[in-house]
């Protein structure tokens, strides 16, 4: 899971920064979307004098950069404009910066917006002029909103005729699912009040009528190291993978014990005496 926050913490940047490098996530949504996306770009940009683009809780903006980079290369012709949102200014600075090494998105104006999803939803509605958009996307962040139901019917609502919303997020029956509904009383708290994974996303489009398609985004990492006390890598992946600043003082001893028996159980698989977390991801695709 990354993360869209709400408030500036450059510890909890660091965290994620930390988790991203270690499980590999990043490169596994880049891969996903290649695989996906420039066939999907194709349709909703045929015939387009231009395209709008909003990146929700886009982080860093490492998948970013590569989407735009393929919507790019799919309509070299077309300008392009992006609008981002996005809690924490750390991480959007190292949007800003990331782009500044990426010299063919120079060109393309950008429209920061630092604040929540929820917050950002709250502005369009209060100055009533609704921008709308070809591409939305959501990668790793509906499971900080409060209300998962309002925020796809709101960002849906912001799509252009035959546009498109992209979600990510972790795939039911996996790693993180298994992890998070097993310890969902003890997990979650102050980032996390409810855990979702593709399951409540997708039940949710088909109880508001939207027309999606789903697509498997695989992925594994290591967690041997969380087995080891004295690792301090096996202790920061367990801090990130539970939303809590130390898990070595969390809670009780048995329900620390618990949450690593199940990650090496049911959570993970063991090759070359190595444990591989399964952190597979969903890749769904909603119509306009």
């Amino acid at each position: 899971m990354s993360t869209e926050a709400k408030t500036s913490d450059s510890s909890a940047v660091q965290t994620l920064e930390f988790y991203l490098q270690h499980s590999g996530e990043q490169k596994a949504v880049v891969g996903g979307v290649q695989d996906v996306l420039p066939g999907l770009f194709k349709r909703i940009g045929a015939g387009k004098s231009s395209l709008d683009v909003l990146g929700v809780g886009s982080g860093g903006g490492e998948v970013d950069v590569h989407m735009l980079s393929l919507l790019q290369s799919a309509f070299p012709a077309v300008p392009i404009s992006a609008d981002i949102v996005e809690g924490r200014s750390q991480l959007t600075d190292n949007f800003k910066a990331l782009i500044a090494k990426t010299p063919n998105l120079k060109e393309i104006p950008f429209d920061w917006h630092s604040m929540s999803s929820e917050d950002y939803e709250k502005r369009v509605k209060a100055k009533g002029d609704v921008r709308k958009f070809d591409f939305i996307h959501m990668i790793q962040m509906l499971y900080y909103v409060d209300n998962l139901a309002n925020s796809i019917k709101f960002f849906h609502s912001l799509l252009k005729d035959n546009g498109m919303l992209v979600i990510v997020i972790e795939t039911a029956n996996d790693g993180w699912d298994t992890l998070w509904k097993t310890y969902n009383k003890e997990l979650c708290g102050d980032s996390i009040s409810e855990y979702r994974s593709s399951a409540e996303v997708t039940a949710c489009l088909t109880s508001q009528g939207l027309e999606y398609e789903e697509h498997d985004v695989p992925n594994t990492f290591d967690i041997t190291e969380c087995f080891e006390p004295t690792s301090e890598t096996g202790q920061r992946l367990l801090n990130y993978m539970t939303a809590k600043e130390d898990f070595s003082q969390f809670a009780t001893p048995e329900t620390r014990a618990g949450i690593l028996d199940l990650l090496k159980a049911k959570c993970s698989t063991e090759k070359g005496g190595r444990v591989m977390f399964k952190a597979k991801m969903s890749c769904i695709i909603v119509h306009a």
